[in-house]
């Protein structure tokens, strides 16, 4: 965890002692994580990818079922997306006008040229990488990416995404306890 951001260790820390405590909340906390983290510019104040592969470890440590889990942060991470992309769609370039963005427009300026380098694969590259997550659906949404194809790519990486987060930390408790 970067060192910049002693509160956010603590507040990763501090989830992570909850859900321990609490396993049955693993799906619903999955969820809202990764909608937090899929939502655009939101996901650059919120640690939580830090705590989905926290989570990991914890899926089978604690014996919590790994496919509620997994569907809650795919289903978290979808969503987040697609309310990036319906705001992007429905505000277009007045979205750069609207705070946060009005007050740092390079946070923008980075998303579209991957949007315009990459296509449709922006959508799915970009679920992959921290500052473009924040942004890309948004760009898509601006640019009137059609609807059904970004829903499509948006699904397929939130569900390749979410299983990279949790699988390796569940496997890795699984294997040395096994």
């Amino acid at each position: 965890m970067d060192v910049a951001f002693p509160a956010f260790e603590a507040y990763a820390r501090d989830a992570l002692a909850f859900i321990e405590a609490h396993g049955h909340w693993a799906p619903a906390i999955a969820f809202a994580l990764a909608f937090c983290e899929s939502l655009a510019v939101i996901s650059l104040f919120v640690p939580a990818t830090f705590i989905l592969i926290g989570l990991g470890p914890l899926i089978e440590a604690g014996g919590i079922a790994f496919l509620p889990v997994w569907f809650g942060a795919m289903l978290g991470a979808t969503l987040g997306d697609a309310l990036s992309y319906w705001i992007g769609f429905h505000f277009k370039d007045s979205v750069r006008r609207i705070w946060p963005l009005s007050r740092y427009p390079g946070i923008i300026e980075p998303g579209e040229r991957f949007f315009h380098r990459f296509g449709t694969w922006s959508v799915f590259l970009g679920r992959f990488s921290g500052p473009l997550r924040a942004v890309v659906p948004l760009v898509a949404g601006m640019f009137a990416m059609p609807q059904f194809l970004f829903q499509m790519v948006n699904i397929a990486s939130a569900m390749l995404w979410a299983f990279l987060l949790l699988a390796p930390g569940a496997a890795a408790v699984k294997y040395w306890t096994g």
